[in-house]
């Protein structure tokens, strides 16, 4: 019987794991043309027919991507800006989400619907109201009309998840350690942050990748002062309308890129476990 079950399952599974790798080939098939891109030299990037390989691989756009004067500068800012976000929003997540969830006060359930309605308004419909705003506030041209949209943006989608990391974690365990004599401080940081620690890197890579490619803001608030760039600005640098050079566009994406999968390997463990927990709870 249970190799007739074998049997009969096993025609799914190959149609499932057929179709995972299927999807898998799509979505990766944008990336690997970007990077094959880069490596073509300009003849073959402006043939006709274009091939999914190249027989002459070339530097010379990456050459020209890090020849640029500025493109030191626009990564460095954009370190600032994505760093920033990350650290900031999810320190301010974990005391927002331990505070929803441990305490009951007023307004408790109108202040969580208040973060989901957040989540829904487009980021689009509120780029001319927060320019005005960071006008207002004196922040334009610094990167700090970058940084404080970006933490406001994350933050509901953050709380919403850790929420249910700290709600896994027992109130038996903190009744034990008040009772040992652990300050509330003391149990928030030693006992309490390493348990969500997972959940806070599963948001850190989202707030990370919003704003590391955020183009709409730094093209809206970023005027006239160019050394407060970042990196999603210089692709306008090797995009003309009249002659776009669609080498050096791929290759900086391809450099722009490499940060963020460096990110997602270093947390690709700590990642896995608090999604899942996250569709756990």
């Amino acid at each position: 019987m249970n190799l007739s079950g074998v049997r009969v399952r096993r025609p799914w599974r190959l149609a499932a794991e057929a179709s995972a790798l299927l999807i898998a080939i799509v979505v990766a098939f944008p990336l690997y043309w970007m990077v094959l891109s880069a490596f073509k030299p300009a003849g073959e990037i402006e043939s006709t027919e274009p091939r999914p390989w190249t027989s002459a691989p070339s530097l010379d756009s990456f050459r020209r991507v890090f020849g640029q004067q500025d493109f030191g500068r626009y990564f460095v800012n954009s370190l600032v800006v994505a760093g920033s976000v990350v650290l900031i929003s999810a320190l301010i997540a974990f005391l927002a989400a331990t505070a929803v969830t441990r305490f009951r006060f007023r307004f408790r359930t109108t202040l969580l619907i208040m973060f989901l309605v957040a989540q829904m308004v487009p980021v689009e419909a509120l780029t001319i109201p927060l320019f005005f705003q960071m006008r207002d506030f004196g922040l334009l041209n610094t990167l700090g009309s970058l940084i404080l949209p970006h933490i406001a943006f994350s933050l509901p989608f953050a709380i919403w998840m850790l929420r249910g990391f700290v709600k896994a974690v027992p109130e038996a365990l903190e009744e034990a350690a008040y009772i040992d004599g652990a300050s509330r401080a003391r149990f928030l940081w030693q006992i309490l942050f390493p348990l969500v620690l997972p959940g806070l890197v599963a948001t850190s890579v989202f707030s990370f990748i919003s704003a590391w490619n955020d183009f709409l803001y730094a093209k809206s608030f970023i005027i006239s002062d160019t050394s407060q760039s970042t990196l999603p600005m210089a692709l306008l640098v090797f995009y003309k309308p009249d002659d776009p050079d669609w080498g050096g566009v791929m290759a900086a994406s391809t450099v722009m890129t490499i940060p963020v999968l460096v990110f997602f390997v270093l947390v690709q463990r700590r990642l896995v476990s608090g999604l899942g927990g996250a569709v756990k709870d």
